[in-house]
């Protein structure tokens, strides 16, 4: 008989349990998303993404825009530090001299050789170019938008070189680094992303909201609004503004003017998803109790209605930035968003549409591999956001 007596719980079980059904909806939603290995590798690699863009100056070497700082190494491939090599080992990581000539394998073609019996040594916390982690230079039309402060302002470098020059993705046609681009350009198409998800999300919860709580009327011509700007096709539509764009406008301008854009028209769908939860949600209970307590109709909508929403307007805010960088990208990309001087993923992509890059210098699509990552990144947390916050998503049916 005892070997069929039912096992009574320990003590740790029956403290799970009892976490479990008193944990709020947070840490219910933390708990799943951490159970989603493909979704916790993404958001470490987002992670470590937004902060290396976020420290861009300080993990570059040289200045983004700094065109033709060695003439001897255009179009040069990356540099990969190395501990040894056939002339003995080195403690500290070194790279070689390079010098360029044409060859006529290449058909006088521009090559570059390295000169390995000259090392150059690679040194951690350098002086370098001066660069400001707060930097709000904005040449905006008008007097009253412009902008000029620097603070947080250094010279130091987490890396450089004794002698010479270090690249590890190489330089472009005009000497550029592209490992400092890239690093800027991670970090504009996230202020880009960031401005333009805002600019949707405030439409969307005003527009959203009131046509949810309200209905009628109001409602049907709200409706009407949203679904005319869903219909609006976006490249004809950035077209026509790129035509529209004064070639004087500064880089600044065409940020805030692309951001705005790619926000004034993504804000329907995340405002259809707030109208419909509103609309199952203000004949509630705890909503009519709130209105014979004399509530105001915005006190409402704020205190009671959004904030049982919360957890599905930021994963929809998590699957909609991928978007907006995307389009910003895709629109640089062909010429109607952010061009040169401006480091964006969209201006590096433009380089590697000629054949010629093709043949012969692939590492201008680096930026390309970051940028995949990049949005991947963006989709999988995403997801696994979604799934968290569903509380019947691990329900196997």
């Amino acid at each position: 008989m005892g070997l069929f007596t039912k096992a009574k719980p320990t003590e740790t079980t029956q403290k799970l349990k009892e976490s479990y059904f008193t944990a709020s909806q947070g840490q219910l939603i933390r708990a799943r998303f951490k159970s989603n290995r493909t979704a916790m590798v993404a958001g470490w690699a987002l992670t470590i993404m937004i902060l290396t863009g976020l420290f861009a100056p300080f993990l570059s070497p040289y200045a983004p825009s700094m065109a033709g700082r060695d003439k001897q190494y255009v179009n040069g491939p990356p540099q990969i530090p190395k501990f040894w090599d056939e002339n003995g080992f080195s403690l500290r990581p070194f790279v070689y001299a390079t010098k360029r000539h044409r060859s006529m394998k290449t058909n006088f073609r521009w090559m570059i050789e390295e000169v390995r019996e000259k090392r150059y040594y690679v040194q951690f916390f350098v002086e370098g170019w001066q660069y400001s982690f707060i930097d709000l230079n904005w040449d905006l039309p008008g007097e009253l938008f412009d902008v000029d402060i620097e603070t947080l302002t250094f010279k130091t470098h987490l890396f450089g070189t004794d002698r010479g020059g270090l690249h590890l993705f190489g330089t472009d046609n005009s000497g550029k680094d592209i490992y400092s681009r890239t690093l800027h350009a991670i970090y504009t198409s996230l202020a880009v992303g960031s401005l333009g998800v805002f600019i949707a999300f405030v439409l969307a919860l005003v527009i959203g909201g009131v046509a949810g709580y309200f209905g009628g009327w109001i409602d049907s011509v709200l409706q009407m609004i949203t679904d005319a700007v869903r219909t609006i096709p976006p490249i004809p539509l950035f077209m026509a503004l790129a035509a529209f764009m004064p070639d004087e406008w500064s880089a600044e301008t065409r940020f805030f003017f692309i951001a705005s854009i790619l926000g004034l028209i993504g804000w329907p769908t995340l405002a259809r998803r707030i109208r419909t939860h509103l609309l199952s949600e203000r004949s509630q209970e705890y909503v009519l109790a709130a209105q014979l307590c004399g509530a105001s109709s915005g006190h409402i909508i704020r205190k009671h209605l959004l904030p049982s929403f919360t957890s599905y307007i930021i994963v929809d805010l998590m699957i909609t930035f991928p978007y907006m960088v995307r389009s910003e990208t895709a629109l640089s990309f062909i010429g109607l968003g952010l061009v040169d001087p401006v480091n964006s993923l969209g201006a590096l992509m433009q380089n590697v549409s000629k054949a010629d890059v093709l043949l012969n210098y692939q590492w201008y699509f680096i930026p390309v591999i970051f940028f995949i990552a990049f949005v991947l990144a963006f989709v999988f947390v995403g997801d696994g956001l979604r799934d968290a916050s569903d509380p019947y998503s691990n329900v196997k049916k």
